[in-house]
């Protein structure tokens, strides 16, 4: 571990000790403070090192995680800062964004309502036939 990134150290800690732990547990949340996470390592003098470690697009993303909040001084990278995330299940987005169906999951969902009306063309058509007689009943 010693030729790793600080960075790349921090990660790997939280995750093990912090984040897997919480997911068997089946917690819904995980709180970590920074300066136990420095201390733990022995690092010497890099909150920033462990706050931007944290906080990075790509750890959370790595690890299905939504940044509920941070707490902390003004600065944001002292001893004191506090993460609270969100633990996404696996399928989830990692965003913490509902899943959006894409387009082309969608396709053919009406196959068997428009066959019961003898197909697309033939329901479109007669629609077309009688879109001007539902005025005239006004």
């Amino acid at each position: 571990m010693k030729d790793e990134s600080p960075t790349k150290q921090v990660r790997e800690y939280v995750v093990r000790k912090y984040i897997e732990p919480g997911r068997r547990r089946r917690d819904v949340t995980v709180r970590i403070v920074a300066g136990e996470v420095h201390r733990e390592l022995g690092l010497n003098n890099r909150f920033p090192t462990v706050c931007n470690a944290l906080s990075a697009r790509k750890f959370l993303e790595e690890n299905r995680l939504v940044l509920e909040k941070r707490e902390g001084p003004p600065k944001g990278m002292g001893a004191r800062v506090t993460f609270t995330y969100r633990l996404l299940d696996k399928d989830a987005p990692a965003s913490g964004e509902p899943a959006q169906p894409s387009l082309m999951s969608l396709r053919g969902i009406g196959k068997e309502i428009f066959e019961s009306v003898g197909g697309g063309e033939a329901f479109i058509r007669r629609e077309r036939e009688h879109f001007y007689d539902a005025d005239e009943d006004v």
